[in-house]
């Protein structure tokens, strides 16, 4: 680079690698936000799902991400599965089609260093816009 030359351009922020079987976060990102500002000054937002995430809605899918613990304690049953690796811990950085609220059936083992590959029913939510467009339901360490 001092000579002229250019820096590399190659992204290394990416989701994490669709497990064999699996859905990808591209499906998932194809989702797209509508947003308003409420009159109280807050940003509301619904989901816009694409045909492809329409078909897996009340399916079984089986997704890899980082885990965002919501409890203290050693095993997690309600998480937040997030597409790409965390950032910063005192900012939640996701836009809403790049996570997943997790309710499983068996507890995970917390550690948010990893990838979980989880495995549950997906429930398209959001209409409510709460900013949560996907959730999995029975999910279980795949």
């Amino acid at each position: 680079m001092q000579n002229g030359g250019k820096a590399p351009t190659a992204d290394v922020w990416k989701p994490a690698a669709t497990p064999k079987g699996g859905t990808s976060w591209a499906v998932l990102e194809s989702t797209k936000e509508k947003t308003r500002v409420g009159k109280d000054g807050y940003i509301y937002s619904k989901p816009l799902f694409s045909p492809a995430v329409k078909s897996l809605a009340g399916k079984r899918i089986k997704v890899a991400g980082w885990m965002t613990p919501l409890e203290n304690g050693a095993r997690q049953k309600r998480f937040v599965l997030l597409a790409y690796p965390p950032g910063c811990p005192f900012h939640f950085h996701a836009m809403p089609n790049q996570f997943i609220e997790v309710l499983a059936d068996i507890p995970f083992p917390t550690d948010e260093r990893k990838i979980h590959i989880v495995s549950g029913i997906l429930e398209l939510t959001g209409q409510d816009e709460s900013g949560i467009f996907y959730r999995l339901k029975a999910a279980s360490p795949s």
